[in-house]
């Protein structure tokens, strides 16, 4: 008789938060705050990790962002890029010049991660529609072999992982959409950021994703939606924009989905995971993201991260 093989240890959580989370949503905006003061006070909220935000909000020099962050005890979790590969091989060029810019850094502050979000089809700031939400055939098998590629190159480049986010206002948002496009991709390529008030705002089950698809999980981002702003956003067709503007994306745990069975549910998994606090707030006071930075921190204690 043979002893029964121990439970696999739960994974384990590694809490952050970003720029975003202080209304940054530009490498330079003069309605946001110096990248000085965002690493001042998410070290004083007590967070050790934080992704770059936006290509150039904070130093690009690694030298300098290291000291910088190393001074304030911080570490990096990943880099963010946004990408347009559904518009076919012609767009490579351009996209690489911008993804290795991005990556070369990521990979100079120690990180493992790249964070890649599809192109909006409106504009993010005026709200104007760029092109058709709803790709065609082409366009999707376009989006995933451009994908695939770029998973393939920056890990052989970089070595780093691309985690493909589902975005509000991007064809990759909901359920249905990000089903299709994981179904198409190399999950040993290409790998999920699931940012959970971006899923529920475009209608997904955060628990349900995880459960489904636990495999392609590679990173988190916490967040939640205002259940009435986001009824009303949806019966009037409100832009993405214009929706954070309204408070749409609200301090937890005040909003949906509950982050204790996502986190829950994202331990069952058994790998570590990044849970990065982005609460899209841009444009806000300067004075308003530090205090629910420290609450939220407070929060996410209590479920246990």
């Amino acid at each position: 008789m043979t002893a029964a093989s121990p439970a696999p240890a739960p994974g384990r959580i590694r809490v952050g938060s970003a720029p975003d989370s202080w209304g940054v949503w530009f490498p330079d905006d003069p309605q946001q705050v110096p990248w000085q003061r965002f690493l001042d006070e998410v070290a004083e909220a007590g967070y050790e990790w934080i992704e770059l935000g936006p290509y150039g909000y904070l130093p690009t020099d690694p030298a300098r962002l290291a000291e910088e962050v190393g001074r304030r005890n911080l570490k990096v979790s990943a880099g963010t890029v946004f990408t347009a590969l559904h518009r076919g091989p012609g767009v490579w060029d351009a996209t690489w010049e911008h993804v290795s810019q991005v990556a070369a850094l990521t990979q100079a502050m120690g990180a493992r991660h790249l964070v890649v979000i599809p192109s909006f089809w409106r504009d993010d700031k005026t709200a104007e529609l760029i092109e058709p939400p709803r790709l065609t055939a082409e366009q999707w098998r376009d989006l995933s072999t451009g994908m695939e590629r770029l998973g393939r190159e920056v890990r052989e480049r970089f070595g780093l992982d691309i985690v493909v986010h589902p975005h509000a206002d991007t064809h990759i948002d909901g359920e249905e959409n990000v089903a299709r496009f994981l179904d198409a991709t190399d999950p040993d390529l290409v790998g999920l950021c699931l940012d959970t008030g971006h899923y529920a705002y475009c209608g997904g089950d955060s628990v349900k994703l995880i459960e489904t698809y636990g495999e392609r999980i590679g990173y988190l981002h916490l967040k939640q939606v205002d259940p009435e702003i986001l009824a009303d956003v949806v019966r009037n067709e409100v832009p993405f924009g214009p929706a954070v503007q309204r408070g749409v994306m609200c301090e937890p745990p005040h909003g949906v989905p509950a982050l204790e069975p996502v986190l829950a549910a994202a331990r069952k998994l058994d790998v570590d995971l990044f849970a990065i606090v982005e609460q899209d707030m841009y444009p806000c006071p300067p004075d308003k993201p530090f205090p629910i930075a420290q609450r939220t921190r407070r929060f996410l204690r209590s479920c246990g991260a």
